[in-house]
């Protein structure tokens, strides 16, 4: 992780950015730019927090670690939120591990800074509560979807989510770094993504997958994304599903 001088792309976290412009101005003094490297852990569970982390064009993976050491994703956090919310849901520490999923920016506010401007009552608390229900709708079906569902549509929600919270079609991403994400087989998640090659969702080069056909990917997912999507349109005022060109 390597720090910036200032947190000039604060804006582009949707959550800060849906801020009034007054408090905007006051939460964004507080802030503190850093860049993360593709892997760099954030934290591992049980560790104590000290940030609040708003990305801003990096995308964090939270992993449940079990005691063998297999992980599993739970969630994804981009520029739709934050990771750290234990802080102000009266905890300081966290069960899963954070990791960088994708290369970026994000910025961070220490613990204490957090709990004052939250203790405030204002909208950013109001923000800050929402997202986290709608995180917490993520959670929950990521587990149904798990269990219930095929890994061709697994990797296609995990995919879609992905794809929202990047500013491009290409997403690096290795096989092994995926099968880590999902809790399964390496060579399961390579024959899911030869499958949607094939269809002609995606183009799979070694390193990296390019989003190819956004529409059909999203059909070929089952309906856990579009729950998880149109919850967080409901409780945020918008939806962050898009498609490039």
């Amino acid at each position: 992780m390597s720090v910036a001088a200032a947190p000039n792309d604060a804006s582009k976290n949707y959550l800060l950015a849906a801020l009034p412009e007054a408090e905007f101005v006051r939460v964004k003094s507080k802030l503190e730019s850093v860049s993360f490297k593709l892997g760099e852990v954030l934290y591992e569970s049980g560790d104590k927090l000290d940030h609040v982390y708003f990305p801003t064009t990096a995308i964090i993976s939270m992993l449940y670690v079990m005691e063998n050491g297999a992980t599993a994703e739970i969630g994804v956090v981009g520029n739709d939120g934050l990771i750290g919310n234990a802080l102000f849901l009266g905890g300081d520490t966290t069960t899963s591990r954070a990791v960088i999923q994708s290369a970026g920016e994000a910025v961070k506010m220490q613990a204490k800074q957090v709990k004052t401007e939250f203790a405030l009552g204002g909208k950013f608390q109001e923000l800050l509560l929402r997202y986290t229900q709608a995180l917490m709708t993520q959670i929950s079906q990521t587990a149904v979807c798990n269990r219930l569902h095929s890994l061709e549509q697994q990797l296609c929600r995990w995919l879609l989510l992905s794809h929202d919270r990047l500013d491009s079609n290409v997403l690096v991403m290795t096989h092994d770094l995926i099968s880590n994400m999902l809790g399964v087989r390496r060579e399961g998640v390579t024959l899911a993504a030869q499958k949607l090659a094939k269809r002609k969702l995606i183009k799979n080069v070694r390193g990296t997958i390019t989003v190819v056909d956004r529409q059909g990917l999203e059909e070929a997912a089952c309906e856990c994304y579009e729950v998880v999507n149109n919850e967080y349109n409901r409780l945020l005022g918008r939806g962050i599903s898009r498609t490039f060109g």
